[in-house]
C-alpha cells in the first residue's frame, strides 16, 4: 500500500471549505472523485487542515494510501484531467507511510489580504476582506508584536473548537501594505478555529483606532473573545505553505 502525498492549490470561493459535507461542493469531495477516477478506488482523503466556505490555497498538502501503480510523477497531470479549473494539483509524491498530512506538519503559514480603499474592487471581492477605514499601518505592527511567542489563544478562536489545548506559537507575523491593498502574513505551530481572521480583525480595528496597540498584550492575556476584533471575512484568507 503507497502513501501518497499531494499539493494543491485551489480557489475557494465555490466551495463550502475543504471538509466533506453532505448537502454542499467540498474541495475534499472534488478531489477524492479526481483519485477515484485515476485509482480505481475511493481514497480516504486526509488534509492538512479544514479551511472554511470561501478561503483559499497556495499550498495545501493531502494525502491518501493506496494500491494503484501510477507513478507519483504522473499524477498531477492525470488529477488535473479530471479536476475542475478552479483546483489544481501542483505535486505528488510516495511519501513514508508514516507521514499524515495533518498530525505530520510543524508549522503553517496563513496571509490575509485586506483591501483598505473606500470603493470595493469588482476584482478583488472574492480574494480580500473591503475595509473601507483608514488603516495606520504603523499601529497594526506595532500591536502584532504581541502576539509572537506561545500564548493561550482561546480568545481569538470562534466557538465549537475541539482542541485539547489552546495554546498556540507564533513565529512570526508581518504586515506590508502596496497600494490599497494590505498583507497580513502570520506563521505559527498551528491555528485554533478562525484564529487567523480574528486576528485580521483584531489588528484592523488597531488600525482605525477601536483598539490600542498598546493593549494587545493584555487583550491576549485576558483569553476573553468580547476583547478582541471582529473575525475577518473568510475570502481574504489564503493558506499559503505548509512545513514539515
Amino acid at each position: 500500500m503507497r502513501n501518497i502525498k499531494l499539493v494543491l492549490q485551489f480557489d475557494g470561493t465555490a466551495y463550502h471549505g475543504w471538509q466533506m459535507q453532505k448537502n454542499a461542493p467540498t474541495v475534499q469531495e472534488t478531489v477524492s472523485g479526481a483519485i477515484e477516477r485515476i485509482t480505481g478506488s475511493v481514497p480516504q482523503l486526509t488534509g492538512v487542515s479544514r479551511t472554511d466556505a470561501g478561503v483559499h490555497a497556495k499550498s495545501f498538502v493531502c494525502n491518501f494510501k493506496t494500491n494503484a501503480s501510477i507513478p507519483s510523477e504522473r499524477i498531477p497531470a492525470a488529477l488535473n484531467t479530471y479536476l475542475p479549473p478552479d483546483i489544481v494539483c501542483l505535486f505528488a509524491e510516495d511519501a513514508e507511510d508514516s507521514f499524515n498530512a495533518r498530525f505530520s506538519a510543524k508549522k503553517k503559514c496563513y496571509t490575509y489580504y485586506i483591501l483598505n480603499s473606500k470603493q470595493p474592487d469588482a476584482f478583488l471581492r472574492n480574494y480580500s476582506w473591503h475595509f473601507p477605514y483608514e488603516l495606520d499601518i504603523s499601529k497594526m505592527k506595532k500591536a502584532a508584536k504581541a502576539f509572537l511567542g506561545k500564548h493561550d489563544f482561546v480568545g481569538f478562536a470562534a466557538s465549537g473548537f475541539t482542541v485539547k489545548t489552546t495554546v498556540r506559537e507564533i513565529y512570526s507575523l508581518d504586515i506590508e501594505k502596496e497600494g490599497n491593498l494590505v498583507k497580513i502574513t502570520v506563521t505559527g505551530d498551528g491555528f485554533l478555529y478562525n484564529m487567523v481572521r480574528i486576528i485580521a480583525g483584531t489588528l484592523a480595528f488597531v488600525g482605525c483606532g477601536k483598539i490600542e496597540p498598546e493593549s494587545m498584550a493584555e487583550i491576549i492575556a485576558s483569553k476573553d473573545r468580547k476583547r478582541a476584533g471582529v473575525t475577518a471575512e473568510p475570502q481574504g484568507l489564503f493558506l499559503t505553505e505548509v512545513f514539515y
